[in-house]
């Protein structure tokens, strides 16, 4: 079953979120599992919400190619993670890849 994966890390900057995005490439190569990532910044720090295809495949991904370059990062602080079952999702029409 598809969950979503909600984070939100105060102490994480816009640019040491694209230091990890470059660093990862989950853009150019997607990983297991993952169906969607959104995020964005307000005055609470990093907040994103994903879809997965289980919670395992999320926690593999991080554990895998996340955390390590989370750490190169010098990322401090942990993040506030919940999972819940997806009940629905809708992607409209002749929108694909990154933002």
């Amino acid at each position: 079953m598809a969950v979503v994966m909600s984070m939100v890390w105060a102490e994480v900057t816009p640019a040491q979120y694209d230091t990890v995005r470059h660093a990862v490439g989950w853009e150019e190569l997607a990983p297991a599992g993952a169906q969607l990532h959104a995020a964005w910044f307000d005055a609470g720090g990093l907040h994103v919400t994903d879809v997965w295809d289980s919670q395992q495949a999320f926690e593999t991904f991080m554990a895998d190619r996340l955390a390590p370059e989370i750490e190169k990062a010098g990322i401090t602080g942990t993040p506030e993670v919940s999972f819940a079952p997806l009940h629905r999702r809708f992607v409209a029409p002749g929108i694909t890849g990154a933002a």
